[in-house]
């Protein structure tokens, strides 16, 4: 789903959507990239790609986003 802007889940690669779920988690770049294969340094790059498809500036930000559009779960 993308927001009216064009910005949101919907905009993101799915590369990008897996790390955002996985950061979004509580995971660090280290630990993601630990399970994909890949560079913490690449899981920082894309990250650096999908703050502002989805309009947002923090791991917290992240995680509120994905829930607001039904990806994850909330926070008990």
């Amino acid at each position: 789903m993308a927001l009216p802007d064009g910005r949101g889940v919907g905009a993101l690669t799915p590369q990008e959507r897996e790390i955002a779920e996985l950061a979004a988690t509580g995971l660090t770049n280290k630990q993601i990239a630990e399970r994909l294969f890949i560079s913490h340094r690449t899981v920082g790059a894309h990250l650096y790609q999908i703050y502002p498809k989805l309009g947002i500036a923090s791991r917290v930000a992240l995680r509120d986003a994905l829930v607001a559009e039904g990806v994850g779960e909330p926070s008990a």
